[in-house]
């Protein structure tokens, strides 16, 4: 029954469920202008209905209830409504997602932890070992994406491409429900403790409890306008509790879902990111997962000599290099759709076998990260907070006064095989490729984090081998300069995840997520060169899954040199129009009538010579 209502649902609307991602096939302007009003009217029906209810039930309270809902009523006008319903609800909004998104941080980390301890506790069995890193994945993404088929198709992906839609006025139906809001709070906490390459940007989680709290503030509701700018506001909030970083959050929602931004929404979004980004870090503390509030991936770069100007020419290739890759990623990812959209007997048959697809790429990737094969090249082993945490430590680990623990974070990219330099050659490359084919899983996933990553590996590469290039440091008149790896994993994190989304916020959230501004130059030129490439050569993930799913939306106006700005309107008018005069015979008539059978009207001139128009 209910898959039933969902498939007339999708029907009604166009929309067909492909295997990777979902596409509209009608046209959702018209649709969205009925819709639109269909709501309107819906909402009227229902306003009627509450006053009716209400004074049905006024005549059920006994007298202490109806004293006491005068007194809370008393209260709330003399308190909390005086601040504004905005301040209220934006706290409440920030404290709500901040607990679902510790909530969904502390099942991720059990299942990545039993995961490993599953690994490691059949250490005398290999083929067990083997067996045990395969289905782990393998049970919870198969669960993610039969799940998210069954409750709410639509939770596929990071959202932010469909709050991009939202947020410029069209209705998507079946979209900020509460069915979407638990497909993707559960898919998506089963696709990230699976283990595998995928991020965790839940735009669309917030905004969807955002749909469910309108009942309880209907006076912030009851314009349109202030409508839209609370879902921008829920936008900050889910980027702000997914990095641990309000300002850059804030900036990086608005960068990603809007073209233009109305400056009196910015108190709003700071405002509820900070509340989310707090009680999500105090969640951290009470629970001991944090000693203290600090950054997620605190470092300790020098703050006197951080680098030394020559290094610019390093970071400045670096950006160069994250923007070509940038822009492949985003290319790549759009092959691999369309290349399964192309070839139909492929797709029909991964159609009706829905979980074929997902199965075979994470046994696939699951078996080319097992720590006992390539893995062991790739630092399988280890969590992703624990990767960032190494490819941003303070040491250069090809140096030779290393302490103790700083032995052991480099005995994790090294083997009797292979030195440091390979392995992260191997990390970059397979995860790159892997991110690139987890991106297009039917499961709620997002691709900042992974690319944010890879982009800390290779910056950490090039570090490691300019230490080894100049392993007593850069000389500056009396000065040497030590090489800071760290530093380079930092700028190339930036750079990557910044050109692969057409982002300059990613260079704030570097920086509340490090807890250091040592490398600001660095990271902003670094994330301003990969961008200009990256945009010059292809559109953000989310303006290309835009693309892929078929969704409307007002691409950004053209540059000044295409030559579009040289076309005129008589280069593309239509000349021959077909027209009726008020002097026409009804043979006349009949016979335009009769060569012109898909034109719906006519204009209506005075005559044939003077073509002054009528009607």
């Amino acid at each position: 029954m209910a898959e039933n209502r969902r498939e007339n649902d999708a029907n009604a609307l166009g929309y067909e469920h492909t295997l990777m991602y979902g596409q509209y096939k009608e046209d959702l302007e018209a649709y969205a202008k009925a819709e639109a009003r269909r709501l309107k009217t819906l909402q009227k029906l229902r306003k009627k209905e509450e006053t009716i209810r209400k004074k049905e039930l006024k005549t059920y309270r006994s007298a202490s209830q109806r004293r006491l809902a005068g007194y809370l009523t008393t209260f709330w006008h003399h308190t909390f409504a005086k601040l504004g319903e905005d301040w209220v609800f934006l706290a409440v909004l920030g404290i709500l997602t901040s607990l679902i998104s510790f909530g969904m941080d502390y099942a991720i980390a059990i299942c990545l932890r039993t995961r490993i301890w599953l690994y490691r506790d059949l250490a005398r069995h290999p083929l067990l070992q083997y067996m045990a890193w395969i289905a782990f994945p393998l049970t919870l993404i198969l669960f993610s994406s039969g799940f998210v088929h069954i409750m709410a198709p639509q939770a596929i992906g990071s959202g932010i491409p469909e709050m991009k839609t939202v947020l410029r006025g069209v209705v998507l139906k079946e979209y900020l429900t509460f069915r979407t809001l638990v497909s993707k709070v559960v898919g998506l906490t089963c696709s990230l403790g699976s283990g595998l390459p995928i991020g965790k940007e839940e735009t669309s989680i917030v905004a969807t409890l955002l749909s469910k709290l309108v009942t309880s503030f209907k006076g912030i509701y009851e314009n349109e306008s202030r409508t839209s700018e609370m879902l921008a506001a829920a936008c900050a909030v889910g980027v702000a509790c997914s990095f641990a970083a309000p300002i850059g959050g804030v900036l990086f929602s608005i960068e990603v879902t809007s073209v233009f931004f109305a400056v009196r929404n910015y108190y709003r979004g700071f405002f509820a990111a900070c509340c989310g980004a707090m009680v999500w870090r105090l969640l951290a503390v009470w629970f001991k997962d944090e000693e203290t509030i600090t950054a997620l991936f605190k470092t300790n770069f020098s703050v006197d000599f951080p680098f030394d100007p020559q290094e610019l020419l390093a970071f400045a290739l670096i950006g160069a290099f994250c923007g070509f890759a940038g822009a492949l990623f985003v290319w790549l990812h759009r092959q691999i759709v369309y290349f399964n959209r192309r070839h139909k007997k492929m797709n029909s048959f991964l159609q009706r076998n829905r979980f074929m697809y997902p199965a075979v790429i994470t046994v696939v990737i699951s078996s080319l990260t097992f720590p006992l094969g390539l893995g062991q090249f790739m630092a399988a082993e280890l969590t992703n907070h624990e990767v960032m945490n190494e490819l941003f430590s303070n040491i250069t680990w090809s140096g030779a006064d290393l302490e103790v623990d700083d032995k052991i974070i480099v005995s994790h990219w090294i083997t009797p095989y292979t030195n440091i330099y390979i392995n992260l050659a191997i990390f970059i490359i397979m995860n790159f490729i892997t991110t690139t084919v987890c991106a297009t899983l039917p499961v709620p996933a997002g691709v900042f984090i992974p690319v944010f990553r890879i982009g800390a590996a290779f910056g950490r590469l090039v570090g490691e081998c300019m230490a080894a290039w100049f392993p007593e440091g850069i000389r500056m008149g009396d000065n040497i300069f030590k090489i800071l790896p760290g530093g380079y994993a930092v700028v190339g994190a930036a750079a990557l995840s910044g050109s692969a989304t057409h982002t300059v916020s990613t260079s704030v959230i570097v920086f509340e997520l490090t807890g250091q501004m040592s490398h600001i130059l660095p990271v902003i030129i670094a994330v301003l060169i990969a961008n200009a490439i990256a945009q010059s050569l292809q559109p953000s993930i989310y303006d290309s899954i835009i693309q892929i799913k078929k969704l409307p939306y007002l691409p950004s106006i053209i540059s000044t040199s295409s030559q579009a700005h040289n076309v005129y309107v008589d280069d593309i008018m239509v000349r021959e129009i077909v027209y009726i005069w008020e002097g026409a015979t009804y043979r006349e008539i009949k016979s335009i009538l009769k060569s012109n059978k898909r034109l719906q009207s006519f204009p209506l001139v005075e005559s044939s010579g003077k073509k002054l128009l009528i009607l």
